[in-house]
């Protein structure tokens, strides 16, 4: 299997030929969530089914980080470089502090239970935006069965008051997200309707207003196929780095389809990281693994 397709001839400079796709641990249920601790050189990532964080480091490997999680799926990194993450058993947003312990942020909106959050990032005003979809509720495999009392929407959180707020209601299935560079725009994975005939394959793409308090638009951006772009990541051109069912799909600002990491089992989700943010370290089903890129992943400003 060739390691790259190439579907554009600028993605043959984001790519380096003789980097190889290594793996870095497998054996796990469905890897999820990936952050890059670069403070401490560290990946951490749930393995949700096992209920379980992991921490890998390039001397260590993969050890346990944290367990029972909470059957725990998305992480970020707020402004002080906390741990911040989406709980499917428990149905909240969580920070871990620096002294270890755990800070539940957001577990109800207008009194009724959140579903089961499932993607994450923090905005550079400090507002945490997050995918909320029935996904981590509806199976035991991912979290338990519980009964949802919302509709799945996408969240803004501001810490510093504790408001909650939804950006968007119209998602059958809100999943992974990501700012552009200048946070201009937010990019959300719509993946709702997984058992149906037509699921729904796309990633919409939002122009965020009023400092961060409004979005407008919400188009269709790109179609992922084959699977979905359950996760992804941009990197500091403005590209989406996006997982599929074939490996990682790369496609750029105008939603124009560059290239292909090929990975032998279906993608989750991915984040950069390592030396210079151009590690880019992918979760495939039960396996995880990571590949040099040229390209870096984008700062927050």
């Amino acid at each position: 299997m060739e390691q790259f397709e190439i579907l554009d001839p600028r993605f043959r400079s984001f790519v380096v030929p003789n980097a190889p796709l290594i793996k870095l641990g497998e054996g796990f249920g469905w890897l999820e969530g990936p952050v890059w601790f670069a403070d401490l050189d560290c990946l951490l990532v749930s393995d949700i089914p096992n209920d379980r964080i992991l921490r890998w480091t390039e001397d260590g490997g993969v050890s346990v980080f944290r367990q029972p999680s909470g059957f725990a799926n998305g992480h970020y990194r707020d402004r002080q470089g906390r741990l911040i993450g989406c709980s499917h058993r428990n149905r909240c947003i969580t920070r871990t502090e620096t002294c270890g312990t755990i800070t539940v942020l957001a577990d109800r909106y207008e009194g009724k239970r959140l579903n089961a959050p499932n993607d994450i990032v923090c905005k550079s005003d400090g507002t945490i935006w997050f995918s909320d979809p029935h996904y981590g509720i509806n199976t035991d495999y991912e979290g338990g069965k519980q009964v949802p009392e919302l509709p799945p929407l996408l969240y803004r959180l501001d810490p510093r008051d504790g408001s909650l707020r939804v950006m968007a209601d119209d998602f059958a299935g809100p999943n992974g997200l990501a700012f552009s560079p200048d946070e201009r725009l937010l990019y959300v994975a719509e993946t709702g309707g997984q058992f149906d005939e037509n699921p729904v394959q796309h990633i919409r793409v939002f122009e965020v207003h009023d400092d961060g308090r409004r979005l407008a638009g919400g188009r269709v951006f790109h179609k992922i196929n084959p699977g979905y772009a359950d996760g992804f990541r941009v990197d500091e051109d403005g590209n989406i780095w996006s997982s599929a069912a074939d490996g990682v799909h790369c496609i750029d600002a105008d939603g124009t389809p560059l290239g292909v990491i090929r990975v032998p089992f279906t993608v989750s989700n991915l984040t950069f990281g390592g030396r210079n943010r151009s590690r880019l370290f992918i979760c495939a089903s039960h396996t995880l693994y990571a590949i040099y890129t040229n390209q870096r992943g984008a700062q927050r400003p």
